[in-house]
């Protein structure tokens, strides 16, 4: 890896690159009493795992497309120089795996830093999703933008190193404090996601004490704080946790009084349910489809998947797309990357042949066959149309001659071809007789 050498003064981007490492001030506070937001925490409740997973697979799954622009149109296209790292993005990763990483790491720390790997040429052969927490963004004093990179093998850096801006893809979200970086949702979901995990942890030890909650062990006399600390041991360890539901014996008037839950004092669902449905809104992620609400009625396919794309996808996969345009080199207005998301918005069955039905005068019926997975036919690459429909400019002709016709003066009559005499009239059919009499005679 080739060091690039800085003689001014370089600035660390504030704050950390990571975006979010922890939680400081998870309340007013907190930050006073020491008290922190366990980041590994967060990342382990299970809506804030569905959702990342979700969001990073359904994008992972679309295809990526080298498009050219051609007459205002984007067409897919090959290219020697892009496509092959597009297919292949590294020699460990599938495509699918590559993007899953990239958006996992936009999920989870706000930040995705690519390194490219180039050949001699200059062209981008390889890309490497790198920890962001081993990245730091620096800061010229003229403004210029470099990356100081720990040491990652997987991207084949055996030191560290600093590079420009130019070798870095850097796709971030939310930048809320500084340009240079990004934050993650879980900035905003942490306190809920904590929330629930302490929630988690209670019921479980609940649970464990076979959902019996704590008591009152009372004395008919008076006792000494020795002896009252020494019957609260006792008890404790004899009747609680894996001995819950062992029979005490007491004596000299001890009396256990249990102390009750109310349903409205443990509603543990609705607590739950609340933490669950704040961690998928600060994703972007419709309720239903983490299962937390009821399934739209509609049975349209489609409209239900144009919205969970328009409002936890669309943002993500545009801004990959316009990173990964400038990072290979391409100029968005005649050659880019774009991806597939056809998959994504696929319709149900009927949906899909009744569009297909109607798309008749706009699409060939290869084109349509296409959509299916069907080869094409002889005779598919025309659009068909019925016999009466006319085009704009016919019909417009049409009405300018109906015009013209009715604003013309009416034509005078002509005068009715005289009569033959009848001499003359007898003479013909005599002379057509004779023909016909020739006609015959010429055929014996």
């Amino acid at each position: 890896m080739k060091l690039w050498p800085f003689k001014r003064k370089l600035w660390a981007a504030p704050p950390s690159a990571g975006g979010w490492m922890t939680v400081h001030e998870s309340y007013p506070g907190a930050w006073q009493q020491n008290v922190k937001l366990d980041r590994d925490g967060v990342l382990r409740n299970p809506y804030v795992f569905r959702c990342q997973s979700m969001i990073a697979r359904d994008i992972a799954k679309l295809r990526v497309k080298l498009v050219r622009q051609a007459d205002g149109i984007w067409s897919e296209t090959t290219n020697p120089a892009f496509s092959p790292v597009l297919r292949k993005p590294n020699s460990f990763q599938t495509r699918n795996q590559f993007w899953e990483t990239y958006f996992l790491s936009k999920l989870a720390q706000g930040n995705v830093y690519v390194l490219k790997q180039r050949d001699a040429r200059r062209v981008v052969t390889a890309l490497y999703v790198l920890d962001p927490s081993r990245v730091q963004p620096l800061v010229s004093d003229s403004g210029a933008v470099l990356y100081q990179l720990s040491t990652d093998n997987l991207a084949q850096l055996p030191e560290s190193v600093t590079v420009p801006a130019s070798e870095i893809i850097h796709d971030r979200w939310n930048c809320l404090f500084h340009p240079l970086v990004g934050i993650s949702p879980v900035w905003a979901n942490a306190l809920a996601a904590t929330q629930s995990q302490r929630i988690a942890e209670n019921a479980a030890g609940f649970f464990a004490n076979q959902a019996r909650p704590g008591g009152i062990l009372t004395a008919p006399g008076k006792i000494t704080d020795e002896t009252a600390k020494r019957l609260k041991e006792a008890f404790e360890s004899g009747y609680s946790g894996q001995n819950a539901g062992r029979i005490a014996v007491v004596g000299d008037g001890l009396t256990f009084t249990p102390l009750t839950v109310t349903a409205t004092d443990s509603q543990l669902v609705e607590q739950l349910k609340w933490t669950a449905e704040t961690v998928a809104t600060t994703y972007g992620i419709p309720l239903y489809k983490v299962g937390l609400g009821p399934m739209p009625t509609s049975s349209n396919v489609q409209a239900l998947n144009v919205e969970y794309y328009s409002q936890a996808l669309q943002g993500l996969i545009e801004d990959a797309e316009i990173c990964l345009d400038e990072g290979l080199g391409l100029d968005g207005t005649t050659l880019g990357t774009e991806f597939d998301i056809e998959g994504l918005l696929r319709m149900d069955s009927q949906t899909q042949m009744d569009v297909l039905e109607k798309s008749k005068s706009v699409l060939t019926l290869d084109e349509r066959r296409r959509r299916l997975d069907a080869a094409p036919v002889v005779g598919g690459n025309t659009i068909y149309l019925q016999q009466q429909d006319h085009s704009i400019e016919a019909i417009a002709a049409r009405d300018k001659l109906l015009i013209e016709q009715a604003s013309a003066p009416a034509p005078t009559a002509e005068p009715a071809p005289p009569v033959p005499p009848a001499d003359e009239t007898e003479r013909a059919l005599l002379m057509l007789e004779v023909k016909m009499m020739r006609a015959v005679h010429a055929g014996h």
